[in-house]
């Protein structure tokens, strides 16, 4: 049996450590919905005060030197208002435990797609095995959600399932265009503060001077700090030290603890139905995981 390098190491705990990052930020942005907040108050958070520290970074290390212009348009695109709102909004429709479900749960079999699709690359065996699980449990949960947690609860999982095709497409190109930390909070932070900002002062709704301190300030530390910035930095480390499949393969487990946090912090129900299904979803995650070789195509 062969032994993982030390950066493989830090790679597969880069990508545990936002399983439960991701898990926590389902539930805060779940609870958003109470705090008088707009959609575009969260959006505006995340790229905000995450720039209040990525701009005197990026000033220092000046990552955009190494990067084309294309690549920042596409990644900035990818991480922008477009992925965010349709994650936001998804929220208004369908329960936490369904944002890890279609937006993380889903990225194995995005993953397989995008391989095919794009690269020729064919899946294994137990890649094939693990997405059928996968996709078998999303079924499920799906429509047990529609009986569970309203009729509307299918939109919240179609926005949920739009934001997961930007996610995969941003863990594929932080691999194949082996993007720094600096390069992704720059892309994903302060391209993205320059160009929504603007618009959001100028346009957009806002509850922010009638949302109540403590809210803001739980969603204000969460949305502000924790994905653009811890959140975007372990997932470029990971995608790049064990690969694209295995990165989506173990943000899978989000769903379980998701669904866990759900039903012990909101209270939302959990079939047995829906738990069998997610237990289901964590063996597919399992059978997908599979080791990065030394030698990649």
């Amino acid at each position: 049996m062969t032994t993982s390098s030390p950066s493989q190491v830090t790679g597969y705990a880069a990508a545990w450590s936002i399983v439960f990052v991701w898990s926590f930020w389902l539930i805060v942005s779940r609870v958003a919905n109470e705090s008088g907040l707009t959609i575009y108050d969260l959006t505006a958070m995340r790229y905000g005060l995450a720039s209040l520290v990525a701009v005197p970074l990026c000033l220092y290390y000046k990552p955009w030197r190494g990067l084309k212009l294309i690549q920042i348009a596409v990644i900035s695109f990818i991480l922008g208002p477009v992925y965010i709102l349709c994650v936001f909004s998804g929220f208004r429709y369908a329960p936490a435990a369904h944002g890890g479900i279609f937006m993380n749960g889903v990225l194995p079999i995005i993953s397989i797609l995008f391989g095919i699709v794009l690269f020729r690359v064919l899946p294994g065996v137990r890649q094939v095995l693990g997405a059928a699980l996968i996709l078998v449990s999303a079924i499920v949960l799906a429509w047990d959600g529609a009986a569970t947690s309203g009729h509307n609860a299918w939109i919240g999982d179609l926005l949920f399932v739009i934001g997961a095709f930007f996610f995969a497409s941003y863990v594929l190109l932080s691999e194949r265009w082996k993007l720094g930390a600096m390069q992704v909070i720059f892309c994903g932070t302060v391209v993205n503060a320059v160009l929504y900002l603007p618009i959001w002062v100028l346009w957009l709704p806002s509850g922010l001077a009638q949302a109540p301190l403590q809210p803001l300030l739980l969603q204000a530390v969460y949305q502000g700090f924790v994905p653009n910035l811890i959140g975007l930095i372990f997932i470029a480390h990971a995608a790049r030290r064990i690969g694209n499949s295995n990165t989506s393969s173990i943000l899978a487990a989000v769903p379980g603890v998701g669904g866990l946090l759900g039903a012990l912090i909101l209270g939302e129900n959990l079939s047995l139905l829906s738990t069998l299904a997610i237990g289901l979803l964590t063996i597919g995650l399992l059978t997908s995981v599979r080791r990065k070789k030394p030698s990649s195509a």
